[in-house]
């Protein structure tokens, strides 16, 4: 008679520690049933494709008959047999060469300029904000305006200024053509980078302006000195994911060059990205294009890691 309310409390208790777990859990599944539908979507519409793709780059296939496994022919013609390939490298490095620096550079002295104004700041950073938001069929056309061999604003103007004396053939010879496409991305880019600067240059104490101020370093001391080393891990993020965009280059030399051969004047703005386009959708050639955009995908990690490794050997964002 005395163990029956013992018996009786054990699993009262045992009940309640069961009830307590089965509450716990099912607290703990909502954010997992929240999230759910977003990874449903990611998994079908961004992991399967990647692994489809890939999966298919090991195979012959024209999009519609059947798929032929021939292992790595694929990647070892885009590595030894295919000079477009490489082509379309050489021209991406080239044009970002001519790029990056110059954009770097302008969105910096800009975002100084602008940080140490005090009138119509608002107004100059929107009107340089503009070409990164403006559409790239836009910006196709005014360059293809601009640039017009016999009726471009630029010619006409370097011909009434004397500095040439008949129009230049902007788009029709290669390295010409190359400059006016790195031009467009200096003009269209260099807004992005003033607007990252412009934050960067908010965060940096403005007790160190004063201090240096106060000590006499001159203005351009003072930028290279407390501005350049501070603005280093903008600098380095602005490079790294400018390599990473400059190798998918491909909206802005397609819509320039939209009425001519594949490529502009002896492919010589023919692009990475353009030549998997090319490859892939021009000539229906499925498992090949996918060996392609994996190879760009492998020299894409070589380039970030080389770059990153070589400014972090600097230690200067730290």
């Amino acid at each position: 008679m005395e163990n029956k309310p013992n018996v009786r409390s054990e699993s009262t208790v045992t009940q309640n520690v069961s009830r307590s777990r089965r509450l716990t859990i099912s607290i703990k599944a909502w954010p997992y049933l929240f999230l759910s539908p977003f990874l449903l979507f990611y998994l079908a519409f961004n992991i399967f494709p990647i692994i489809y793709s890939f999966s298919i780059s090991f195979t012959n296939w024209d999009g519609f008959s059947e798929k032929t496994y021939i292992g790595l022919d694929n990647y070892i013609r885009v590595f030894t047999q295919d000079p477009s390939f490489w082509k379309s490298v050489w021209n991406t490095l080239l044009i970002m060469l001519m790029s990056t620096p110059f954009v770097i550079i302008f969105g910096l002295l800009l975002a100084v300029f602008l940080f140490n104004i005090t009138k119509w700041r608002s107004f100059f950073q929107t009107v340089n904000f503009i070409p990164y938001i403006t559409t790239p069929v836009a910006i196709g056309l005014i360059f293809a305006f601009l640039f017009d061999w016999s009726s471009g604003t630029v010619n006409n103007l370097l011909m009434s200024t004397g500095l040439i004396e008949e129009g230049i053939n902007w788009l029709g010879e290669p390295m010409y053509a190359r400059i006016v496409v790195a031009l467009m991305i200096i003009w269209k880019y260099t807004g992005y980078h003033m607007a990252i600067y412009l934050t960067g240059l908010s965060t940096i104490p403005q007790e160190l302006y004063e201090a240096a101020k106060m000590d006499g370093s001159s203005a351009v001391n003072t930028f290279f000195k407390i501005t350049i080393p501070l603005l280093a891990p903008i600098t380095m993020f602005l490079v790294l994911t400018d390599i990473i965009g400059g190798l998918q280059m491909f909206d802005e030399p397609k819509l320039l060059f939209t009425d001519t051969a594949v490529g502009g004047p002896e492919r010589s703005v023919l692009t990475a990205i353009w030549h998997f386009y090319d490859t892939t959708f021009a000539t229906s050639r499925f498992g090949y294009g996918a060996a392609v955009s994996f190879s760009l995908f492998l020299i894409i990690m070589i380039f970030t890691l080389i770059s990153y490794k070589f400014m972090n050997k600097k230690g200067s964002y730290e």
